[in-house]
């Protein structure tokens, strides 16, 4: 995900003297982004944690995990089923476990036990693309329920179905043919930014 500001992920409801946040990742390109996401994070003096159970052998993902250690961002060894041990240690968790390319993903684990847990949270969860647990077209079907939905290059069809707070989009970075051939119609983004709220 291109990042140029702090707006650049957008998290208004974390107060400055506790930026805590739990980034939650999948196996798969969501997880990547998600480990991308925490290291931008951290960039903007954030405190990300990330909980990544089942480890992709991409080469670009385990760089994306080297690059994660070596920025000193704590890897968790397991997630607390215990919810309120969630809520109480974070201000958001970042829901990069399946995404876009997830089929029924979440029946399978680790995802259903993570799923299961993020249901249950009280703090916001910002979910990358597709909210997990979410099909990519219809929208939910007993996935979570994000506070804020980040749209990675175009919303998705499910992203009518987003009810939560602030939806924004990601895209600024796609080429003017791809733009001409998907039919997108990209929002004006201001000033140098690459992420704008809808």
């Amino acid at each position: 995900v291109p990042i140029s500001s702090r707006q650049a992920f957008p998290l208004p409801s974390l107060p400055r003297k506790q930026p805590t946040v739990l980034v939650v990742c999948g196996p798969a390109q969501n997880g990547a982004i998600g480990l991308v996401c925490a290291r931008h994070l951290r960039i903007f003096d954030y405190e990300p944690t990330i909980f990544y159970p089942k480890r992709s052998p991409d080469p670009l993902y385990r760089d994306f995990t080297t690059q994660c250690e070596k920025m000193d961002i704590p890897f968790l060894s397991y997630l607390p089923t215990e919810v309120q041990l969630i809520n109480d240690a974070y201000n958001a968790v970042v829901d990069a476990v399946l995404g876009a390319e997830a089929e029924a993903g979440e029946g399978r684990e680790p995802c259903a036990t993570i799923l299961a847990t993020l249901k249950h949270v009280r703090i916001p969860i910002v979910s990358l693309d597709v909210p997990s647990g979410w099909d990519v077209e219809a929208g939910s079907s007993g996935g979570i329920s994000p506070d804020v939905l980040v749209s990675l290059s175009a919303p998705k069809r499910c992203a009518r179905r987003f009810l939560g707070r602030q939806h924004f989009v990601a895209g600024r970075f796609l080429p003017y043919d791809v733009q001409k051939k998907f039919e997108l119609n990209p929002p004006e983004y201001p000033g140098t930014e690459c992420v704008v709220a809808l």
